[in-house]
Order: structure tokens, then sequence, then C-alpha cells
């Protein structure tokens, strides 16, 4: 329990046998219970989840309470559950979320199996949720400049141009790190929203922060410090950027209709049409005047097209921003990064602690889960 609400910790894993082991031994004592799921890895993170659960499951000698109204108490703190097939990071997220308000869970924190979420930060996470303050609560790693010198070049790079869409399309101008995993949501907010029109890959967290919005949900950011080491991330960012892009499109015209065009035509959406259609003009001008040799006619008015449909995308992201300034929240910072820590090497991140993890590739168990979710202890 954590401040009076019974804490459930989604651990979506796939391929981290390395780490996963080392994340569910590190949870921090007031989580009640955490859901840690396999989404059918290729390497040794079924055992190892199987392993450490039961180790971990072992030394709670007294049933866990789950929820703070007096639920019905909870035989295991760590549930492994191991999806039939491969189907995505955000499947995975959203398993972890069903089990999570089936078992009367107050608040859900989300954290992945690779070891880069510092467990200690969990309660600076948690507050803004627990406080009443936000529905919804993601880290920023990009906070302060110092902070990003723990990212790698090219996955900071394909932050920064991930959140600029996604702050268009979500309506949460003030996201600056939309890709972090380390997450918290109340089960007031969770259970409001569609599950089945949540995207099951990597974009679920972009897609996620859309429907928050729509569903009128306060969201904060709570500044934290990048932790990296030597593991691969599963994200391939020249592939991901332009199909998350896809996505996020969709999701930007879906919540303009919901918003602002539901209930009659909005200023916001007046804009931003006009602002498309004043760019394209210009540039169906330039290359019509190129075509035609009309140089200079073709840029005076491919000069007008442009700067007022920039004007008016302008205005309609200003009109927008302030529609939606009652759903940004700023929380309190982690401890670490008031105490301006540095980012965490992969020699301090949390792994395996046994041999047999460490050699989990080799050796993964088959137990005859090829055609069904499996939830085991």
């Amino acid at each position: 329990m954590y401040r009076g609400n019974a804490v459930g910790v989604v651990v979506p894993a796939y391929d981290e046998a390395r780490f996963v082991g080392g994340v569910i031994d590190t949870l921090p004592a007031f989580v009640d219970r955490a859901y840690v799921v396999d989404d059918r890895s290729t390497d040794g993170t079924w055992e190892v989840i199987r392993r450490h659960a039961a180790r971990e499951n072992e030394r709670e000698a007294a049933p866990v309470v789950a929820a703070a109204d007096g639920g019905a108490p909870l035989d295991r703190r760590v549930v492994p559950i191991r999806h039939a097939v491969n189907r995505g990071r955000g499947a995975a997220v959203k398993t972890g979320y069903e089990r999570a308000l089936a078992d009367g869970m107050d608040v859900i924190v989300v954290m992945d199996g690779d070891g880069q979420m510092d467990p200690d930060i969990m309660p600076a996470i948690i507050d803004p949720v627990v406080d009443g303050d936000a529905d919804y609560a993601v880290g920023d790693r990009l906070a302060a400049r110092d902070t990003r010198r723990g990212m790698p070049p090219w996955r900071l790079f394909g932050n920064l141009l991930l959140s600029g869409l996604t702050r268009i399309a979500s309506g949460y101008w003030h996201i600056r790190d939309p890709q972090n995993g380390y997450t918290a949501v109340s089960a007031d907010a969770l259970s409001e929203l569609e599950f089945d029109r949540l995207y099951d890959q990597y974009g679920f967290l972009n897609d996620l922060l859309v429907n928050l919005n729509v569903a009128g949900k306060r969201v904060a950011t709570v500044p934290m410090r990048a932790r990296y080491g030597d593991e691969e991330s599963g994200i391939r960012y020249s592939t991901f950027v332009p199909g998350l892009s896809f996505l996020l499109l969709r999701d930007f015209l879906w919540r303009l209709r919901v918003r602002y065009l539901d209930g009659g035509v909005h200023p916001v959406a007046v804009l931003y049409a006009l602002g498309v259609v004043g760019v394209l003009a210009g540039v169906l001008r330039l290359v019509g005047g190129v075509a035609s040799k009309d140089r200079d006619g073709a840029g005076r008015a491919t000069l007008a097209g442009v700067i007022g449909g920039v004007a008016s995308l302008g205005g309609a992201m200003l009109l927008d921003s302030r529609a939606n300034e009652p759903l940004r929240i700023a929380a309190a910072p982690s401890a670490s990064f008031e105490r301006d820590e540095p980012s965490d090497s992969q020699s301090s991140r949390v792994g395996g602690d046994d041999e047999s993890d460490r050699r989990g590739d080799s050796e993964s168990e088959t137990d005859g889960v090829a055609d069904r979710e499996v939830i085991g202890g």
C-alpha cells in the first residue's frame, strides 16, 4: 500500500532475460502486486520471470491485501503472465492493466523489464496520481539539458521528433518525453478508456495520450534522469517513426473531430484546415509556376500561401494549447533529479543476479504454451 492506495506494477518484457529478474527483485516494498508479462520472448525471459516470481512469492508469508477498501486478499505478490504469441509492447501493457483493474488496484505503474527505470523514484511517479492532481503521470527525461546526456544521440533525435508530433496529435503541449514508459495511472481513469482501440505496438504510449485527452484526463510530467547502459532498444526508429507518424495523424484527426467538431464547428478546427489548405495551395502554385516558367509569379503566390498557412497553423496550435491548459500538470521532480545526480551506467542498473539468468538465452524452457496465454506462479 502507498498512502492508502493499492499499487499494481505492470512489467512488460520481451527478450529481457538479463534484466527482468532484477526488476522483480527490486520492486519497492509498498507495491501490492506486480504483473510481469512476457510477450512470447525468444530467449530465457519466461523462465527467469517464473523463477524470480516464485522466489519473491515465497518470501511473502502473509497474503497481500489488494484494495484500500478491504478487498479480498491476494495470494501472490508477483503474477507471471505469458502471451501465447508475440503481440507487441502495447498489448503486454494492456494485459497487465486488465489484470490490475480486475484485482482492485487503485494506481497502476508501468516499468519496463529492461532495468532502465529506477525503482527508487517510483514514489515521484505515483504522487501526482495519489494526490489527486493528475489522472496520469509520465517521467520526463528531457526536463533539463544535462539529463539528455545519458540518452544515445539517435534515440534523443527520435524522441524529440516524436515529442513534437505527439504534442500536436494529443493536445498535451507540455509533454517532452512521450516515449518514456515509466508511467502511473489511476484505476478510475483507466477504466474509462476503450482498451480495444488502443494500439498494440510501441506506439501505445503516444496513442494512449490521445485517448486520455479525448477523455479529458489530466496528465503530469515528472522530471527524472535518463538511465542507459549497453542494452539494445527494441525500437527501430527508421521504421518506427514513419509508422507512428501515420498513427498520430489518424489520432489527431480523430481528436479534432471529437473535441472540436462533434458539438459544432470550433475555431481550432477551422484554423487547422485553413493552415493545411494555405500551405498546400502555396506548394501547388510553386509547382505550377515552375512548369509554366513564371517563377516570379509562382514565388509571390507561394510566399503568400505559405505565410497564410503557417499563420493559421500557429493560431490553431495556440488555441488548442489554451483549451488544454486545465489538463496540464507540472509535478515535483524525483529526488535524484533534485540532487543533480548523474545518469546511471550499466553497472549500476538492476539485472539478473544468478548464473541461470545470464545463460537464459540457451536454456529457455519449452513448457507447452504454444497456443494459449499462460498465467502461472
